[in-house]
């Protein structure tokens, strides 16, 4: 979530009063059945999401439920579901009753019911975890909604104003110790750096993993926090997959973050986003290649640690920083025949102009093998072409120049797979050999 992506939810109030109680938890607890054959470097992320999402006229989860045979046919090993508890806004990201999973997108019968559905399918699930902030439901005796209650009815995430960092803004009102990452200011700010929090937090995690059946995590607004505590936090709950929204340009900060996590979390590429769709724009693909001959953004030095995306809830959804709709195309060419995790966004996934393009490019990618750690050789980079060959398996190509000349792909060795407007890919013929 973009700290700034909230500006429009001021109008909400952080407190939440008499907020429903949650639903009572089912006598049979689901846990995964997704056994995971493939390993981490091959996964093939779907953002199950929009903004809009939290306020579509029937349950968001019923809809999710209703296309998984579509997301496993495009070979979609996971999908991150939107933040599940209740919160003071309807997307989910002012959490507040962490317990209670009645929320906007559906009943907390109905989450299960949709993880349920994925797994049958041996597709598993992402949970978005908002854990740097967090909504008080009660005020404290300065005034301060700086009281909190889990929603379980037993104590779990009763907290206090102990809880909330004592250099919170704008209103100071937390005991605890200084914050050890940036301010959110819609929300108090939890203090990471507390055992007791950690520990009910962890204890949290795990009980959604058992009670629901999450398989991995993505973490939100990760620079609000410590990143060895977010470690931590992966150490001790064992996703199959954890990617934290690491906002920055810079793409050694990203790298920074990641280490700082154990290399225990995968983090999105904002870098690789940030260049290709400005490259893409002022046709200046030049700007794919860095000075050591490698991909410019995240993949060029952690691919197996970079989560490739075009568009998300934030960036797409809320126009905050949106991909140009006529390069989508080009820009899924481009992550999902490179090096990195991919993640296909929802508007794109249902969008007739772009799904069975981004169902053609997935087939490539899994009949070649492709993974985060496959082998980008960079052939060209100039200002109207990019063309790349991943581990000698396929050849791409991005840009508007149509005459190949030196750079086509030699017949009858490679052949088109899949081409469109100012795209190509072209296969590797079996019977060409290694």
């Amino acid at each position: 979530m973009a700290k700034f992506g909230f500006l429009a939810l001021f109008l909400w109030s952080c407190i939440i009063i008499n907020a429903a109680s949650p639903a009572q938890a089912q006598a049979t607890t689901p846990t995964s059945n997704v056994t995971k054959t493939d390993p981490p470097l091959n996964t093939l992320l779907l953002q199950g999401f929009n903004w809009a999402s939290a306020k579509n006229s029937s349950p968001w989860y019923n809809v999710l439920k209703g296309m998984v045979d579509d997301v496993a046919d495009a070979g979609i090993t996971d999908v991150w579901f939107p933040p599940p508890s209740q919160s003071g806004a309807p997307e989910g990201y002012l959490p507040g009753k962490l317990y209670d999973l009645d929320s906007s997108y559906g009943s907390e019968q109905q989450l299960k019911d949709a993880v349920n559905a994925f797994h049958q399918k041996g597709i598993g699930i992402v949970g978005d975890i908002v854990i740097n902030h967090r909504c008080g439901t009660k005020e404290d005796d300065k005034g301060c909604s700086c009281v909190f209650e889990g929603g379980k009815g037993d104590g779990s995430l009763d907290w206090g104003p102990w809880a909330v960092v004592v250099n919170d803004q704008p209103d100071p009102c937390g005991t605890g110790q200084t914050d050890t990452g940036m301010d959110f200011k819609l929300a108090p700010d939890v203090d990471h750096s507390n055992t007791k929090i950690q520990q009910d937090l962890t204890e949290w995690m795990n009980w959604l993993k058992s009670n629901v059946g999450f398989d991995g995590w993505r973490f939100d607004f990760v620079r609000g926090y410590a990143g060895n505590v977010l470690g931590g936090y992966i150490q001790n709950t064992t996703p199959k997959f954890a990617v934290g929204e690491m906002w920055d340009s810079d793409r050694q900060l990203v790298v920074d973050w990641v280490h700082s996590t154990g290399d225990r979390a995968s983090a999105f590429d904002f870098p690789t986003k940030g260049i290709l769709q400005d490259a893409l724009k002022s046709i200046d693909l030049s700007r794919l290649k860095d000075s050591d001959g490698k991909p410019a953004g995240l993949i060029g030095l952690l691919p197996e640690k970079a989560v490739t995306f075009i568009d998300n809830h934030d960036t797409g959804s809320q126009k905050l920083w949106p991909f140009p709709y006529d390069k989508v195309m080009e820009g899924y060419v481009y992550i999902l025949t490179h090096p990195g995790i991919p993640t296909i966004f929802y508007d794109h996934f249902v969008d007739g102009n772009f799904k069975n393009g981004i169902k053609n490019l997935t087939a490539i990618r899994k009949r070649n093998g492709i993974n985060a750690n496959s082998n980008c050789r960079i052939i060209t980079a100039e200002d109207d072409l990019y063309m790349a060959a991943i581990d000698e398996k396929i050849v791409m190509k991005i840009g508007p120049r149509n005459d190949l000349g030196k750079f086509l792909p030699p017949s009858p060795e490679y052949s088109v797979a899949t081409n469109g407007y100012d795209y190509c890919v072209w296969e590797k013929n079996s019977s060409s050999g290694d």
